[in-house]
């Protein structure tokens, strides 16, 4: 996750792309910088139900207590978004996942308006994942 920026350089990149494809782009850029997720890892238990595109989410903790996080999907801007969403848990424990709302930092990324509606539903369907694995794991 070294490669991905943290909330506050998220936010600011985002501020600095003129224009939606842009914004896009970007998400595919970050979602370019995730490592390929092993194969072994691509299970049924890891494959978040709910998206339209094949999302795989798998979330180690580390001695320190954060979670850590490995993701893919078969579709480039969904990557992306799994990106987004390691970047604003990156480094928390499990409690602190499931305490902290991510919509808010949506709002701020504008990107609860320009997703399309099957895209929305993924996210939330990866965020409550997390959050319930976060659960178990706290």
């Amino acid at each position: 996750m070294a490669l991905l920026p943290d909330k506050e350089k998220l936010l600011k990149n985002f501020s600095r792309c003129s224009n939606w494809e842009e914004k896009y782009l970007y998400i595919i850029e970050l979602g370019g910088r995730l490592p390929a997720l092993p194969e072994q890892e691509r299970k049924p238990e890891n494959r978040i139900q709910g998206c339209q595109s094949q999302v795989w989410i798998v979330m180690h903790q580390q001695p320190d207590g954060a979670i850590a996080f490995e993701g893919d999907s078969d579709a480039a801007i969904v990557k992306g978004l799994i990106a987004v969403v390691f970047i604003l848990y990156q480094q928390m424990p499990p409690q602190d996942i499931v305490a902290f709302d991510v919509r808010p930092w949506f709002e701020r990324l504008e990107l609860a308006q320009h997703l399309t509606p099957s895209r929305s539903q993924g996210l939330e369907a990866m965020i409550r994942s997390i959050r319930t694995k976060a659960a178990n794991l706290s």
